[in-house]
């Protein structure tokens, strides 16, 4: 007797929207032996971005907001690879991984397509070779070791000419990752410049750069400038109506003509979703899948999609469902069980969500917040983003670190270790001593070593 061809179910992306489907699937459909459902992902990690800023802040430690996808999910198997190409007429997926990338080719019934937004520097002259950005672990980290090695060699006294430029650090973007992150890395620098003999605070310069007339424009202008208030109370500068048009060796140039010195520049303006996408043969709107309110993409069959890279309509309003993570991770979950009704038979429900709140966190104790359209600031604000988002964080070990992070905050001041990634100092050489020399060697080698980190 033939065996029963198992349905197979693969999940592109693991941020909240892929997750969060995978999540529900896992204690769902997945406990169906003829069901066979895999997730793919570039990161066998779930980062939970709205924590993203406090590690580059030194706020919290790296390994705190992620997720191991493997402890996440018990019976839908996790593929680690980068997503090559989609072919839809043929239902083939070509990933690949390994230290040689070679390519896989995986086959689907069912496809869930959930690959988000990668950063768009709009063709800017300079700024894909020399900004930096704010969307993955890796950019954090980044960011953290640059704003300590900017301070390292400024407080040289062979760069006292060149202190300008290695102390002014720019933000282009005042939607929430900006805002956010310009607030944290502000907090950091000017705690962490006190431990330098050679720098004093009033030598840094901080400057949040943003097209719109008010920031945060999401929670109304009210809240704007009431954050741009706080922001320049604390130091920052405020460039409106402006646009950082070009980044090269010797400075930031803006839209108004103006040139600002700087070395670090911080982008967070723009997203555009995953390249991918580009080659899918179907109905798309600035790079994102257009969705039914099933969450399905027209005239293919099995194919779904969902979070950043979908434009998912919203009934109510005649527009599209924002793409914020609290939609995401709804979007998920309804995915989750539409594909459940169309494997097993059942009737498919259209996603219907409406924006609890918004929230932003501005740095020192202080937040803003609209929950239900009602306006939140101050220390309330800041402890319901804290509460609300810890509440989020997957797992109870992750959610106690992060507490624990959090109130040794309170006790002790930032961090300024620099992550480094590159490996020690080694040798390699003929020794005709005896077997201790070559012991003693090794021993220098590994002081050398602990000299180049310090």
């Amino acid at each position: 007797m033939a065996e029963q061809k198992k349905t197979r179910i693969i999940i592109l992306g693991g941020g909240f929207a892929g997750l969060h489907a995978a999540i529900h699937l896992d204690d769902t459909l997945a406990r169906d032996p003829d069901v066979e459902i895999t997730l793919v992902n570039r990161d066998n990690f779930f980062l939970f971005t709205p924590m993203l800023h406090e590690v580059a802040a030194s706020d919290l430690d790296l390994t705190n907001i992620v997720n191991p996808v493997r402890k996440l999910l018990k019976r839908i198997s996790f593929f680690a690879g980068e997503v090559e190409s989609i072919n839809l007429e043929r239902k083939l997926v070509t990933v690949s991984h390994g230290f040689d990338h070679h390519h896989h080719e995986l086959p689907y019934d069912h496809l869930v397509i959930g690959l988000g937004s990668i950063t768009n520097f709009f063709n800017l002259p300079g700024l894909e070779q020399r900004a930096l950005t704010m969307k993955s672990l890796g950019d954090a980290i980044h960011l953290r070791n640059r704003l300590i090695a900017h301070l390292e060699e400024a407080d040289t006294e062979c760069s006292a000419a060149l202190r300008r430029p290695l102390l002014t650090f720019v933000v282009a973007g005042g939607g929430f990752a900006g805002v956010e992150t310009i607030a944290g890395i502000n907090d950091f620098i000017r705690e962490a410049v006190h431990f330098y003999i050679n720098l004093r605070e009033d030598m840094l310069r901080v400057v949040l750069v943003h097209p719109g007339n008010v920031i945060l424009p999401e929670l109304g202008e009210k809240l704007g400038r009431y954050t741009e208030k706080k922001l320049a109370e604390r130091g920052v500068e405020i460039l409106l109506n402006t646009c950082v048009i070009g980044l090269t060796d010797s400075g930031v140039q803006l839209s108004t003509g103006e040139q600002i010195e700087s070395k670090a520049l911080i982008w967070t303006a723009g997203t555009s979703p995953n390249p991918v996408l580009d080659s899918l043969p179907c109905v798309k709107e600035r790079g994102r899948l257009k969705v039914d309110e099933m969450l399905r993409l027209p005239d293919w069959p099995g194919v779904w999609a969902l979070g950043d890279c979908a434009l998912v309509p919203d009934h109510k309003t005649g527009q599209f469902h924002p793409p914020t993570a609290q939609h995401a991770l709804r979007e998920g979950k309804t995915l989750a069980k539409n594909l459940i009704a169309n494997v097993r038979g059942g009737t498919l429900k259209p996603f219907s969500f409406s924006t609890i709140g918004q929230l932003a966190a501005i740095g020192r104790r202080t937040g803003v917040a609209n929950i239900f359209g009602i306006n939140f600031s101050g220390f309330i604000a800041w402890w319901m983003w804290r509460t609300i988002y810890l509440s989020k964080l997957p797992r109870f070990e992750k959610k106690l670190r992060v507490a624990l992070d959090w109130t040794l905050d309170l006790l002790f001041t930032k961090d300024l270790v620099q992550f480094q990634t590159f490996r020690a100092p080694t040798i390699s050489h003929a020794d005709e001593g005896e077997s201790n020399s070559s012991l003693s060697t090794s021993g220098v080698t590994a002081e050398g070593a602990l000299e180049s980190v310090s």
